[in-house]
Parts: structure tokens; sequence; C-alpha cells
């Protein structure tokens, strides 16, 4: 996933850091309570700096929690898994949707942050033929980000942003939520939810069928 997951991450004395992640953590992890409260294994794609995984695998420790990334990011994710490891926290697997995926392991949930915005339309469809291919019947996967309703952002905020993103890279941008839900139905994923959530931001849940 090229340059998956640099978006607003800069260097900081100790870590590598996202303020975006630190703001959005809490509200996510109390969705992923909810609709992760049957999974065992999930797979997070784009883990980025690390500091989601490193929170939630300690606060959802009924599930092991795997992290993957380009190889680029893999430093950031193992310097903050070194700082705040878990039993049930793994450590990063390449993961690139520009190239060939094999997983060696299953996993009944997949769940991603910010991504589907800062990647291109063509990687967008790899990421959802990988969530399809991956899941078994009924397993779930999460989405965490903004999205555009009957053409329309949500926000001026949101308007922005997707400017930024389209100058930076025109090939990115905010989604139409229409063209992710019939993309996933091509798939055989089913939306159960999408949540309000801080920030202008969605939460997204499918279900494999």
């Amino acid at each position: 996933m090229t340059n998956l997951s640099n978006n607003g991450i800069h260097a900081q004395p100790a870590l590598p850091y996202s303020q975006a992640c630190e703001n959005n953590k809490g509200p996510i992890l109390e969705e992923l309570r909810v609709h992760f409260a049957d999974a065992t294994r999930v797979l997070e794609i784009g883990s980025g700096t690390g500091q989601h995984a490193v929170y939630f695998a300690e606060r959802l420790p009924h599930l092991q929690w795997q992290t993957s990334d380009v190889r680029a990011n893999h430093d950031f994710i193992n310097a903050w898994t070194n700082a705040y490891p878990s039993a049930n926290l793994q450590r990063p697997i390449p993961l690139d949707l520009q190239q060939p995926i094999a997983l060696t392991q299953q996993y009944d949930a997949i769940f991603t942050a910010n991504t589907l915005h800062i990647i291109a339309w063509e990687l967008v469809e790899a990421m959802f033929a990988l969530v399809a291919k991956t899941l078994p019947k009924n397993g779930k996967f999460a989405i965490y980000g903004p999205f555009k309703y009957e053409g329309k952002f949500t926000s001026a905020s949101n308007e922005q942003f997707d400017k930024s993103l389209r100058q930076r890279d025109n090939h990115s941008g905010i989604r139409d939520i229409e063209a992710i839900i019939c993309l996933a139905k091509s798939k055989q994923l089913q939306l159960l939810t999408d949540e309000a959530m801080p920030a202008n931001n969605r939460f997204l849940v499918f279900i494999k069928r």
C-alpha cells in the first residue's frame, strides 16, 4: 500500500506519532468492543505508527491483533510494540496492495483506519478483494474514516481535507459511501452498520455473506 499510513505521521523524540490516532483511538475502541466481541483473530490493514494496535490489543485481550503495512512503516510499528508489548499483539507482516498477497494465517475480523481516502481507487478495490478472500462466512470488516453521501461532503473541513488530498495525489480523495457499498456487495460483503464518529468521520462494519 504505497504511502498507506504516512499521512499525519511526524517524528517525536521517543516514538513516531500521529495526533489523529491519539484523538480517535477511544471512540474506535468502543465500536470494536461491540462489533468484534465474538472475533478471535484480527488483521489490521495499514497499522501506520502502531499506536492503534498497541492501544486496542491491550484493551481487547480476547483478540489476537495482527499488524500489517508496507515494509517502510514496520520500524514505526515495531517501536510502539517494543514500548507497549502485549501477549496478543503480533509483529507486522508485509502487506502492499500493489503486490500479490499470500496470507498464511486465518482471520475472522479485519480493521482499517484512515486508509481508503489516501490510496488510489484500484487499491481500494484490491483491499476489498483481499478482505473477501480472507474472511470466513460471518467474518466482519470494520472501516474508520470520512465519506461522502450522495456526492456531498459531511462538513466543510472534510471538503478542505479532500482538496488537500487531491493536490498531493489526484488518485486519492474522500470516497462516496454508495461506491463503497456497491464494491462491498460485489464481494459478498453486506453493510451492517454506519455510525457517526467524532471529527466528521464514520465507522462502517461489513459482514461476509
